[in-house]
């Protein structure tokens, strides 16, 4: 077998929320790509990220001599060129809906950003709830539930992601599933009455691989000394 036609260049796993979500599509819908990862929160970051990503920001898709730079960006690229995969829904509305989830996770929520940022082995119970980030959180566990009643649970073969299958929407709110899990946050103090975004969650952090991600994080974290 040739040498994959993609390389996705990412940032630490433990800490880049941005390059978990095109990896975690990518690996879920089985595209085969070689990873490049840059150490963040070096001296030397910013230049090694301008020797893929015309921005200086990761993740980037390295693709036939191009670099496509940003995760939905990426996102959507994929999506475009494996049809197959179903990262997005077929359903015209449903595919609406669920870019519109995306695109409110890529441009919004700046609280829950800032004040619990990915970092996904540690467990930082009740740090960061600040009253905005808990209204941004509660934003999510808003949104996690209205799409699955209205698209997940109605659609043909559900396997309990926002639109039945995974999706994009899906690769986009993982890192904040793991932030809820790392800070402690209760779902259900936040209107999850009958455990729909803890079950979501549950699935999320269960995904073979999500869990290579983690274990990778976990093992980059070691070898620094973390």
């Amino acid at each position: 077998m040739g040498q994959p036609d993609f390389e996705l260049v990412i940032g630490d796993k433990n800490w880049s929320s941005w390059s978990l979500r095109p990896w975690l599509a990518m690996k879920v819908a089985g595209i085969p790509f070689r990873e490049i990862e840059i150490r963040l929160r070096q001296e030397d970051t910013k230049a090694q990220a301008l020797r893929h990503s015309p921005s200086g920001f990761i993740p980037a898709l390295k693709w036939q001599g191009n670099a496509i730079w940003d995760s939905l960006a990426i996102s959507e690229t994929l999506a475009d060129l494996f049809p197959e995969k179903k990262l997005w829904p077929d359903d015209p509305v449903a595919r609406a809906m669920a870019r519109s989830a995306a695109a409110e996770m890529h441009s919004g929520f700046p609280d829950l950003r800032r004040d619990m940022s990915m970092d996904i082995i540690s467990r930082l119970p009740g740090t960061g709830h600040s009253e905005g980030a808990l209204a941004n959180a509660r934003r999510v566990v808003e949104l996690w539930r209205a799409l699955r009643a209205r698209f997940g649970r109605t659609a043909a073969g559900d396997q309990g992601f926002l639109f039945g299958h995974f999706t994009i929407a899906d690769a986009m709110y993982a890192p904040v599933v793991t932030r809820f899990r790392t800070y402690g946050v209760d779902v259900a103090k936040l209107g999850d009455n009958d455990g729909t975004a803890k079950t979501y969650m549950d699935l999320m952090l269960g995904l073979p691989a999500f869990l290579e991600w983690e274990e990778d994080a976990r093992k980059q974290m070691a070898a620094r000394g973390a």
